[in-house]
């Protein structure tokens, strides 16, 4: 996991704690520093905190406790047009009276830009986005996915260095949202912006970011890269939120340096990867990925039975549901591979697990 150090960091929230009433936390004692260039994703469940965050860097809501700094410079009392950064929200937020370009130039109005340079910049932001050719349109005379597009080159015209994207691909349709995906992880590569993006979708987050901040109950359980947050789910919050994930629950009969010995419901007895347990004889959940499981394994000290309760066709996998040490919720992805033998529903077979692939993590 990269960590941005404070006094390199170019985003910084420091100790930062948010209210509405003056009761109720919805941001927690928020400490997280964003380094230039970064693209840093906050990800997590509807009340999380996640948009309140995006909403007081962007100068919209004000921290009730703590600072918010900007390449070294405390904005807390700043209003949000001289913070200089660019926004993209979800509902486009295009004016309907205005064609394209007046929709682009406007922000550059606002900062007295003159009439020629204005021109240069509408047109630039406009090639930036593939969308050279509909300046004269209105937004109304646009579908979705470019009406999006031009939000993105408002946010982008006036060079801004930290630009703050609010589920922008919410409203569009799985496949134009997949390839907007990757067109603004390009956009970010090639400008060297830095970009905050708040989404609920874990997928999105995986795919576009340089890190990601899991946040829960106003605080962050987890900042790391999308390959650790998936491999390495540091409690059973995390796990359950990123990827489709097994838990089986179990007791803890020993430790063994990183390794932990566990016995479950029904008796049988296990191996996992110790990650945070509290000792012997207290409860663990363990957490395994779908895709990590085999079939009539050879060996190994997680073989257990199974018994197939459910087979669904998803083209280049089978996901299997699986009776599993009295839990009925097991799931499987078998690999279509063609070679794969038929599986059949009540089929009672062995199934198995390497032990770094099974987090015991907090009950």
């Amino acid at each position: 996991m990269t960590v941005t150090p404070q006094d390199e960091a170019f985003v910084s929230f420091d100790r930062v704690q948010k209210s509405y009433d003056g009761e109720t936390l919805v941001v927690k004692d928020l400490n997280l520093h964003i380094g230039k260039g970064e693209f840093l994703t906050m990800l997590g469940p509807s009340g999380s905190g996640k948009t309140t965050c995006l909403m007081m860097l962007a100068g919209f809501e004000t921290a009730t406790h703590g600072e918010i700094t900007l390449d070294g410079r405390p904005i807390n009392n700043i209003p949000p047009h001289k913070r200089g950064i660019g926004m993209v929200f979800q509902n486009y937020a295009l004016f309907p009276h205005m064609s394209v370009a007046e929709n682009l130039a406007f922000p550059l109005e606002v900062r007295g830009m003159g009439k020629t340079e204005r021109d240069a910049a509408v047109a630039r932001a406009l090639d930036m986005v593939q969308m050279g050719e509909f300046g004269g349109r209105r937004p109304a005379q646009l579908s979705g996915g470019q009406q999006q597009r031009i939000a993105l080159a408002r946010a982008l015209v006036f060079e801004p260095e930290l630009v703050l994207m609010d589920e922008p691909l919410g409203a569009l349709d799985k496949q134009l949202r997949e390839h907007m995906q990757y067109e603004i992880k390009h956009l970010h590569e090639r400008l060297g912006i830095t970009v905050v993006y708040v989404t609920h979708d874990q997928s999105e987050a995986l795919t576009m970011s340089d890190r990601v901040a899991v946040f829960d109950d106003g605080r962050i359980q987890q900042l790391a890269t999308p390959q650790a947050l998936y491999e390495e789910p540091e409690n059973a919050f995390v796990a359950q939120f990123i990827g489709e994930n097994n838990k089986l629950m179990a007791e803890v009969t020993a430790i063994d340096g990183d390794t932990v010995h566990v016995k479950f419901d029904d008796g049988e007895t296990g191996t996992a990867l110790a990650v945070a347990n509290t000792g012997v004889g207290t409860r663990t959940l363990l957490s395994i990925r779908p895709e990590r499981v085999t079939l009539n394994p050879t060996n190994g000290a997680n073989a257990v039975a199974a018994e197939v309760l459910e087979l669904i066709y998803h083209g280049d996998h089978i996901r299997c549901r699986m009776r599993v040490h009295g839990n009925d919720e097991f799931i499987v992805k078998v690999p279509n591979a063609g070679g794969q033998g038929p599986l059949e529903e009540g089929q009672k077979l062995t199934i198995g697990w390497a032990t770094r692939d099974c987090r015991a993590l907090d009950a």
